[in-house]
């Protein structure tokens, strides 16, 4: 309790506070208090696009996760047998890299000369001009990338559980595997799909490294805006508002889908 007091509890109300500064105050003068929730409306009719699109591509981000993380963790854990371990070290192997360095890789590998977009052009998925570099699929791409692990170990923790006899019974009742997939192993592993697409969704809201190194001023997401408004124009009233409108945002949508997830289990 004392630690998230000190590392959770004061720093949240004291960016509650610095949200309702006077935005006419300034680091060397110092700001007046207002109690005001003028910065929170100003903020939105800013920056509602780039809140917007960090929705947006946060919801792409985890569902493709999931679509590919589900059968790799699936793989490993019920079909990895000997090589499991490996397989596993596989997944936890660009943790050793810093997330710079890997977003910096994908630049380089996204790159109009490289030869993925090579490649595409060369059948002719890309046109002869076209560039995956500066767009949002490669905003995305990066995204996938660097929390594709977030959904995997907790699938992989999910799936590892499950109990063989229980495929072994539905296979007896004459249940094929598409229908025991969705009968008995996808309704066991729903802990680890709720923790996965959670820890996937919620740090790629507030991302911005991919957005700034993989993308253009079109491309711009929320963590963006708040990164400029805090050190580069230390605007602290916009940019703590800001900051209380992605929490609170986030904090909205995890419950939501909490409830709903809780509501799907019942039935």
């Amino acid at each position: 309790m004392l630690f998230l007091l000190v590392f959770f509890a004061v720093p949240t109300v004291q960016l509650l506070a610095a949200s309702m500064y006077d935005r006419t105050g300034s680091i060397e003068s110092g700001y007046a208090q207002t109690f005001s929730i003028d910065n929170f409306s100003f903020a939105w009719e800013l920056y509602h696009p780039q809140i917007l699109r960090s929705l947006g591509y946060s919801l792409i981000c985890t569902v493709l996760c999931l679509l590919l993380g589900y059968p790799l963790a699936y793989a490993i854990a019920l079909k990895g047998g000997r090589w499991k371990n490996l397989m596993l070290l596989a997944v936890i192997a660009p943790f050793f890299t810093s997330f710079l360095v890997r977003t910096f890789a994908w630049k380089a590998i996204l790159a109009d000369t490289g030869e993925v977009v090579g490649f595409l052009k060369a059948i002719h998925l890309l046109d002869a001009d076209g560039r995956l570099l500066a767009t949002p699929i490669a905003v995305i791409a990066g995204l996938v990338y660097n929390f594709l692990p977030f959904m995997v170990l907790p699938l992989y923790a999910s799936l590892e559980k499950l109990d063989p006899r229980l495929l072994e019974a539905s296979a007896d009742l004459a249940h094929g595997p598409v229908r025991t997939f969705w009968r008995v192993t996808l309704p066991l592993s729903m802990p680890g799909v709720v923790a996965g697409t959670l820890l996937t969704f919620v740090p790629s809201m507030g991302d911005y490294v991919n957005a700034q190194l993989l993308g253009n001023t079109n491309t711009t997401m929320i963590g963006n805006v708040i990164q400029s408004r805090l050190l580069v124009v230390k605007d602290i009233p916009v940019g703590s508002a800001l900051s209380v409108m992605l929490m609170l945002s986030i904090l909205v949508l995890v419950v939501l889908y909490l409830r709903k997830t809780d509501t799907d289990e019942v039935v």
